[in-house]
């Protein structure tokens, strides 16, 4: 359900202290919003805040792990009980991790879809009901991924968790239809943020010669997380319910909707060019 008017509607950020969250947090920011950012590192946290702060916007800040039902129950009622139902939820925390399926622990597994997909969980479960029954127009947004509709060799977890966050996107806004709130799932393509080389996001199986040429193609060809923030408040604005945003998302999906066999002819084309294959 589209929220054309932002300013001193309640907006949430989770994964705010880096990345596409801070810079959605600060664009809402921008606009009048009233901020609540969440973020697992405090430091981070607190940068964005003070940030926030020098707008002279509220601003609530938790440390939060998405993966923790536990904590998100905390933090939920904890947020109920200052400021009552979300306008804007945004569940964009996540991690990624690259390496090939086959050399890639299954705990590297467990700790993506922990927090790719049951950190989305756990926000629209712990929130998505206080905001049907607030009425109004308001609206959930899912950070998914490119991943999540085209992926590439060495992303298993990545786009699988991804996938599952397109998934429940789709549902949820069937099952909302008939409320005020609206979900928008967005794709964003390639993008410079630190999400792909972190620290516990690499395979021992990839070179350190692969990994710095990977983080050379994101600096040299990925668009600023500004771009999707805009792109997400636009949404929000809209009630959009699929966002395609930077270098190759929307060429990616037309393609594989159009042809998969060529989608995926192309996709490993380029990655034998960047020796991943």
């Amino acid at each position: 359900m589209a929220v054309p008017q932002l300013k001193d509607k309640w907006v949430l950020v989770t994964g705010a202290g880096s990345g596409i969250g801070r810079a959605t947090a600060m664009a809402f920011a921008r606009l009048g919003a009233k901020l609540v950012i969440a973020d697992n590192n405090p430091e981070a946290l607190d940068e964005v805040g003070l940030a926030i702060a020098r707008l002279r916007l509220e601003c609530l800040a938790f440390q939060v792990d998405v993966a923790d039902e536990a904590a998100m129950l905390r933090f939920a009622h904890a947020v109920h009980v200052r400021i009552g139902a979300i306008d804007v939820l945004i569940n964009n925390a996540g991690i990624g991790y690259h390496g090939p399926f086959l050399y890639s622990p299954l705990k590297s597994w467990r700790r993506v879809l922990d927090i790719n997909v049951m950190g989305v969980v756990h926000g629209c479960h712990v929130f998505g009901q206080r905001m049907v029954d607030a009425g109004g127009a308001r609206q959930i947004v899912n950070v998914a991924s490119l991943a999540g509709i085209a992926p590439t060799p060495n992303t298993s977890a990545y786009a699988a968790s991804k996938h599952a966050v397109m998934g429940l996107s789709d549902v949820l806004s069937m099952e909302l239809a008939n409320s005020k709130v609206g979900v928008t799932a967005v794709c964003p393509g390639i993008i410079n943020t630190p999400i792909t080389t972190a620290a516990g996001a690499i395979s021992s199986a990839i070179s350190v010669a692969q990994t710095d040429k990977l983080r050379a193609y994101y600096e040299r060809t990925g668009a600023s997380a500004d771009v999707v923030a805009q792109a997400i408040v636009d949404a929000v604005r809209s009630g959009r319910s699929l966002v395609l945003v930077g270098p190759c998302a929307k060429p990616m999906y037309h393609l594989k909707r159009l042809s998969r066999a060529l989608a995926r002819a192309v996709t490993i084309s380029d990655a034998r060019k960047n020796g991943y294959l």
